[in-house]
């Protein structure tokens, strides 16, 4: 599903990767691993095509990223769940408007998004909050909005960009244990983070980057 090959992305003069390779196949769970610099982001970055590689190549879907069109790359992204660490919600829109606006900017029918937007809600247990807009939600609770909202296109992916670096161990055991049912559904999943607690709970492929590179993983 996902081959990143040999790939390096620099900022003017700072390097922020060096010759990364990953392979992610279908069905998968993977973590990237990494401190603050690490790269973690800007690896996320060039999956979903918000930044082009130095050298490499980022191959999604058996194409390659950097090569589509702002068209394609539209297309590609309806293949993809984005969770984010700040949640992204909008602030002016309750729950249930946060999350159907995935879907109305793409021409969905009103009684599709009404279906949709009931079961990824119901699936994150958010349906009574529905009419809640985001600062009367606790933080693990907007974490979950956000991953209702990445998951309600079914994304054949879905990348998380460090989903637990807000929250305290309960929320993150949580959070974790909503990931592993996506998974479980089907849905491949690379996560980014530098919470040791949920890696070592969750027991799944796991990728070390250090300033950029490589430095080791494991399997689950």
């Amino acid at each position: 599903m996902l081959d990143i090959i040999s790939v390096s992305k620099r900022f003017g003069s700072q390097v922020a990767l060096n010759d990364v390779s990953i392979h992610l196949p279908k069905g998968d769970f993977m973590f990237v691993m990494g401190h603050s610099g690490s790269g973690k982001s800007t690896l996320l970055k060039l999956i979903y095509g918000a930044e082009k590689p130095t050298n490499g190549r980022v191959m999604l879907f058996n194409r390659e990223v950097a090569k589509l069109n702002s068209k394609y790359i539209a297309a590609l992204r309806r293949k993809l769940g984005i969770v984010f660490q700040d949640y992204k919600l909008i602030k002016n829109k309750t729950i249930w408007e946060n999350v159907a606006f995935a879907l109305e900017v793409q021409g969905a029918r009103t009684d599709y998004i009404k279906k949709k937007v009931a079961d990824v809600l119901g699936f994150v247990d958010l349906s009574l909050r529905s009419r809640d807009y985001p600062y009367m939600l606790s933080g693990g609770e907007q974490q979950r909005v956000g991953i209702a909202r990445a998951l309600v296109n079914s994304p054949q992916l879905l990348l998380a960009d460090e989903p637990t670096g807000n929250l305290d161990d309960k929320n993150s055991e949580l959070i974790l244990n909503i990931l592993s049912e996506i998974n479980n559904m089907g849905t491949t999943l690379l996560v980014a983070t530098h919470d040791t607690r949920i890696v070592s709970k969750a027991k799944k492929h796991i990728i070390q980057l250090d300033h950029g590179q490589v430095t080791g993983g494991s399997n689950a």
